[in-house]
């Protein structure tokens, strides 16, 4: 039997501005593209993006307390080398947090994707 996997499916302002923020600052590649979806894969990781303005009245992803996307989630990129990995988001003019050595023994650091999306990229 073929073991579960996880693709994400975020919901955004603009599929072009995120697609290309997920490929040139985090290396992800489009496996699928449609006029109101993009399917981006990075290793096993899959992201799905559709259009926020497209969500139907009363979808649990349309809060109506806030425009902040992902409010509560932390999407958590685990990669070999996390140090090379922050020069090269930096390299792109994105902000991010310093490398931080945390008390569970993994290095890290922070950004958030243009529609708000708090992303933490981590040591193995």
């Amino acid at each position: 039997m073929t073991p579960p996997t996880l693709r994400l499916e975020l919901f955004v302002t603009n599929l072009t501005r995120s697609a290309r923020f997920y490929q040139s600052v985090m290396g992800f590649h489009i496996v699928k593209q449609e006029p109101d979806y993009i399917s981006l894969q990075l290793g096993t990781i899959v992201l799905g993006f559709g259009l926020y303005a497209d969500l139907p009245a009363g979808h649990p992803a349309k809060s109506p307390f806030s425009e902040r996307r992902g409010l509560g989630v932390e999407i958590v990129i685990e990669v070999d080398d996390v140090a090379a990995f922050l020069q090269y988001v930096l390299a792109q003019g994105v902000p991010a947090t310093q490398l931080v050595r945390r008390k569970w023994g993994c290095t890290d650091f922070r950004l958030v994707d243009p529609d708000g999306y708090y992303l933490r990229v981590t040591s193995r």
